[in-house]
């Protein structure tokens, strides 16, 4: 069994540097063929019944309104009913034929199916899912002093999402629709202070990665990994709370208007800003290094800067 499992890396490992050296450029030559060729021919949204997640606010409304431009129909789905309203009138006048604003909360089982239900009932097809909802809690992990505190993370940024997929897959699967999910490059570049964020997020991109194999091409799935976003999750409180107002914010005007480019493209995965993928890159190749920067970035340098602000104030 040992002389097996020994013969099996070996072979493997030659079979794959094969592939790496001759197949995989061949692959990335057809991959730019097909990209380009959907590129000419973009996907048409007019009268696309679209259902958005958390779309009061941030990416979300920012995709309701990039969707109205293109004629969509959209469903509009978040807890706040007040601000999901004004952003359902503002699709409106920005061209969407039809708009449904649908209170409810995504971690809550009921209201996912609910609101499934309630877009159906109203315009009778689902062609889009864009799975948004998410909230972020800051604060190194040895310093929480009640863990379940951040269950609402993974209840909205990772449960929210599977069960609101759960119930839209049949419709989906009819239209041979789309479910673009708005992950985020914490899922494989752990910053320090955002660990259940972080987690969450790395659920969520493992879960779309099996169900997209699962369903083949019965239904397109979208993995979108955006980084800082200047949204609601990233306002100024936070970003000094978690001592990244250093760090360059991609505005979410730009995000959003690449999201909808690439889907329409037909893209698997959209990561913005696209240096990102540098820093993917670094964590793969070398990770000692990755883990030395981001432990200096986010906990070392912020202490420094902490204890240097607060001798000056002694003084």
């Amino acid at each position: 069994m040992d002389i097996t499992r020994e013969l099996f890396n070996v072979v493997f490992l030659l079979y794959s540097i094969i592939n790496f050296i001759f197949y995989v450029p061949l692959i990335w030559l057809f991959n730019l063929l097909r990209v380009c060729f959907r590129f000419v021919y973009l996907e048409e949204l007019a009268g696309k019944v679209i259902l958005i997640t958390e779309a009061s606010s941030g990416i979300g409304k920012h995709l309701a309104i990039e969707y109205a431009k293109e004629g969509a129909c959209l469903a509009l789905v978040a807890t706040r009913e007040k601000q999901l309203q004004t952003v359902a009138r503002d699709a409106k006048a920005m061209g969407s034929p039809d708009v449904i604003a649908i209170p409810a909360d995504v971690s809550k089982h009921q209201d996912c199916s609910r609101l499934i239900e309630q877009t159906i009932q109203h315009f009778g097809k689902l062609d889009y899912l864009v799975n948004n909802a998410a909230i972020a809690t800051y604060g190194f992990f040895e310093d929480q002093t009640f863990v379940p505190n951040d269950n609402p993370v993974m209840d909205i940024n990772f449960w929210g999402s599977v069960y609101t997929t759960h119930f839209a897959l049949p419709h989906l699967k009819r239209n041979q629709g789309k479910i673009i999910v708005i992950c985020s490059c914490g899922g494989w570049c752990g910053t320090p202070g955002l660990s259940v964020y972080n987690a969450s997020k790395t659920a969520l991109v493992s879960f779309f990665e099996t169900l997209k194999m699962e369903l083949d091409s019965e239904v397109d799935i979208t993995i979108v990994t955006p980084g800082l976003v200047d949204s609601n999750l990233t306002e100024e409180k936070w970003m000094e709370e978690a001592n990244v107002k250093w760090a360059p914010t991609v505005s979410v005007e730009r995000c959003v208007k690449a999201i909808v480019n690439s889907t329409k493209c037909g893209d698997k995965y959209v990561v913005e800003p696209p240096w990102m993928m540098t820093v993917l890159l670094w964590k793969i190749l070398c990770p000692e290094i990755f883990n030395w920067v981001m432990n200096f970035l986010f906990v070392t340098w912020p202490n420094i800067s902490s204890k240097k602000a607060r001798s000056h104030k002694s003084r």
